[in-house]
């Protein structure tokens, strides 16, 4: 195999579309918190001065959504009329609907111990995992993820307190022939900061404190090329914008649905989760160096209309086999998902920043790997 780079970029929580994932993501976990049974598909749109929560909502709980979107507005840290978007003078406008009855009828309710619940959408959800990094992750992603969060924790904690909510974080890692990470040719990090501060001292001070103490040293070379630029600071934010980000950075495949705002019933969310899960397991128990799954359900339909396992040549059996073997051992079934991750515990906000997958900081239970023994006691 040729030597090969690739890119992958992750955000800061402060980003207008991450504000916007974290706001939906708060609203779903505070409804599930009362209320296990809900449906919830939450959207959110934020803009200079404004949030606007709208969505389909079937719950018995009263959440207090505006209040819910200032709070996490908050502690993100835009908590100053300067930025220019604070969590005290946007306004916070809702428009919230019930659950479809044609999209209720055809789930047939997750939440009555029905093992043939239908998935609640049609689509096809991805799951991918590889043995570059310690958590089964691809370089890349893993990386940028890591630079946000520390450019987030430098600004919270006030080591850097010129810098500003609003980041992005990009990098790129050569391959060598054999598929091991080589070196880092790029890396790019843009910070939102105070206007009196200079390139030059955001420059040194955010390679000095957030990019040498994350990228190893040995990926830094003489070559490496490092920018550091200004961040944007009036951008509007979508929930579900960031898919790519919230997933493998580009790696692999996405099936176009994105998780924030939407309870587990929905297959984009449990789907992708449970897929990540299986791919996991079968890198951490050697059966491949690299795997990617892809389930496809039919609205209505418990059973998932195909299952497809790819190990790009590094498995050690069929891919063929192996997907029979997932078959065997994993039920993929939604409402089966639902209870084998404990997907109705209000576990989603954390997710909602620095990617659903591959996470080390918070205990998501699609990351465990309890079906490794599993996996190798059928071969």
């Amino acid at each position: 195999m040729a030597s090969r780079i690739f890119t992958s970029e992750s955000v800061t929580e402060g980003h207008p579309d991450k504000i916007c994932d974290q706001i939906s993501d708060a609203v779903l976990d505070n409804i599930l918190a009362n209320d296990p049974a809900a449906h919830v598909a939450c959207e959110t749109v934020c803009t200079t001065g404004m949030v606007l929560v709208m969505g389909e909502i079937t719950t018995e709980h009263y959440a207090d959504i505006p209040a819910i979107a200032r709070k996490t507005i908050k502690e993100i840290g835009y908590d100053r009329p300067e930025y220019g978007f604070d969590a005290q003078s946007c306004a916070v406008i809702t428009s919230i609907d019930e659950q479809s009855p044609d999209i209720a009828m055809g789930v047939n309710s997750a939440f009555d111990d029905k093992d043939d619940e239908g998935a609640g959408d049609q689509g096809m959800m991805f799951g991918y995992a590889c043995d570059e990094t310690p958590e089964l992750m691809p370089a890349p992603i893993s990386l940028a993820h890591k630079l946000s969060r520390r450019l987030a924790r430098v600004r919270k904690t006030g080591v850097l307190d010129f810098l500003r909510p609003d980041g992005k974080t990009q990098v790129t890692v050569k391959y060598d022939s054999e598929g091991h990470v080589e070196c880092c040719p790029a890396i790019v990090v843009s910070s939102q900061h105070c206007p009196e501060v200079d390139i030059g001292t955001l420059r040194e001070a955010i390679v000095d404190t957030v990019i040498k103490p994350v990228i190893p040293e040995k990926y830094i070379i003489r070559d490496t090329k490092i920018f550091v630029i200004g961040g944007p600071v009036g951008d509007s934010g979508l929930t579900g914008r960031k898919i790519i980000v919230d997933t493998y950075g580009g790696v692999g495949g996405h099936g176009g649905g994105c998780f924030s705002g939407k309870d587990p019933s929905k297959v984009d969310r449990s789907g992708a989760y449970m897929a990540r899960y299986v791919a996991k397991n079968i890198v951490a128990s050697g059966l491949a160096s690299r795997c990617q799954i892809e389930i496809a359900y039919a609205i209505g339909v418990a059973r998932p209309v195909s299952v497809h396992i790819d190990t790009m040549g590094t498995g050690r059996v069929d891919d063929d086999r192996l997907a029979k073997i997932v078959t065997e051992l994993f039920d993929l079934r939604p409402a089966k998902i639902i209870g084998k991750l404990g997907l109705l515990a209000p576990i989603y906000l954390p997710t909602a920043a620095y990617g659903h997958f591959g996470r080390t900081d918070v205990d998501l239970p699609w990351e465990r790997l309890d079906m490794v023994e599993s996996l190798r006691a059928v071969l």
